[in-house]
Parts: structure tokens; sequence; C-alpha cells
């Protein structure tokens, strides 16, 4: 069993430990009890949500999400076209804004969910992404991810999200190469995010600029109360935990 993610907290210089939890739930369309299960045992003090409930009452399906897995709704959904970030009831919203990206005619429309958040004296900017399925509108979005993460004007930030993209692609190096790759910078627990059973590919993925310290990324398999049988059940995507420090301002 894995024991040894550090668990949220905030330190005496006033650095703020905060766990980053990136998944995809495939709209909540599988098992939601497990999904619920699988979110509360990793404790996250951010959820960045791909595919998130973006149809009909979907702001009642997200309300559900965050009641099942004692998170707080902060931003996202449909009006960022699937991405969406919950919080703990630590992080204080300093703001949040939901971006839509260029549309190419045929595909999905895509967007950012993004916030600015506050723990204590430590101040984080996070985005939420599921970048395309095309690999020259998903480059494209790679250098939007990297311009939105430079304008939430935050001396710190993560970036989470299914990148439908592998670490040799252009545009997972693309971000490797400007932040910081949790599961390369401080592996931890289970390396690939696609289904279990499924040929093994990293895809999704949680990212960190400069000046945030990386204590640990991974899929969460072996920690416990993430039963396989809930992975399994909870969606087609593995989850991705990071716990990350992040310095006083």
């Amino acid at each position: 069993m894995l024991h040894d993610l550090p668990a949220s907290r905030t330190d005496s210089d006033g650095c703020a430990v905060v766990r980053v939890l990136s998944y995809n739930i495939r709209s909540m369309r599988d098992d939601t009890a497990a999904l619920a299960r699988v979110v509360r045992a990793c404790a996250p003090d951010v959820l960045c949500v791909q595919e998130a409930p973006r149809f009909f009452r979907w702001r009642k399906a997200a309300a559900r999400l965050a009641r099942a897995t004692d998170l707080v709704y902060t931003t996202g959904g449909a009006t960022a076209s699937g991405p969406m970030i919950l919080t703990s009831l630590r992080a204080h919203v300093e703001r949040a804004e939901d971006v839509l990206l260029p549309r190419t005619p045929g595909l999905h429309q895509r967007g950012f969910a993004t916030a600015v958040l506050r723990f204590g004296r430590a101040r984080l900017g996070v985005l939420s992404c599921h970048l395309s399925i095309r690999d020259g509108e998903r480059y494209a979005q790679g250098h939007l991810l990297l311009d939105r993460l430079a304008a939430l004007d935050a001396p710190h930030a993560v970036a989470a999200g299914d990148l439908n993209d592998r670490p040799d692609g252009r545009t997972f190096g693309l971000l490797a190469g400007a932040l910081q790759d949790g599961w390369a910078t401080r592996p931890w627990g289970r390396e690939h995010t696609t289904r279990l059973g499924d040929p093994e590919q990293r895809i999704d993925a949680v990212f960190a600029t400069k000046g945030v310290e990386v204590l640990g990324c991974g899929v969460p398999m072996g920690l416990p109360g993430v039963a396989e049988a809930d992975l399994r059940a909870a969606s087609d995507h593995l989850p991705v935990l990071a716990a990350v420090r992040v310095p006083a301002a």
C-alpha cells in the first residue's frame, strides 16, 4: 500500500502542502458511488475534473458530485465545455474564470476552467483542461494553456487534465518543457492513466510552475481506501493525484 504522499497542511513558515487530483469522469456515466469513494480516499484540496456533466441539468450533477466527495463547486462544467474545478473548504477562492478556446469546425468545443486559490498565505493558480484529439489543434491549445497560466497573475500555479497526448508527443513535450511534469519530477503510485486492461498510456497529468515543490504524483493505486474495483467502475480514465508544496506569498 502507498502511505508516503504527504497530507494537506500549512507549515510554520506559511508554505502550504496542497493535494491536487485530476480526473476524467466521463460525464458521470459510470458508477458515481465508486467515483465518490475514490475521490474521498484521495482527500484532495483541489479536484480538476475533465468531462464534467455539461448538458441537461448539469449544475445539479455538479452539485451532486461536490456533495458526494465532500468538496464545493468552484467553476467550470458546461461553461468551460467540460473542465471543472472543485475545492475543499480549506481553499479560499480569490477569483475564477471559464475560458472557451477557438473551435475547429467538426470538432468538440474545448475550454479551460481556471481559479486563483489561497491557502493561508500561499496563493495558487489552477487550470483544468481537456485537450483536443487532433494534433494541430492540441498543440495550439498547449500554447494557449501556458498563456492562460501566466495571465492568472498568481506567483505559483498548477495545470491538470486529460492531454490526449503521451510524454513523447509534441504538446506534452511543450508543457513539460515549460512546467514541471509531476510524474517525471517525483513519481509515486502508478504511471499509466488509461483504464485498467486497456493499452498502457500516460495521457493525464499534473504540471506545476517552477517555484512549486512536487512531493509526489501518480495514479493512487494502492492508496488506502482506493479499491481497484472502484477504479475500474468509476471511469474509463484513472485519476492522477499530486501533493505539492506552495511557497507563502
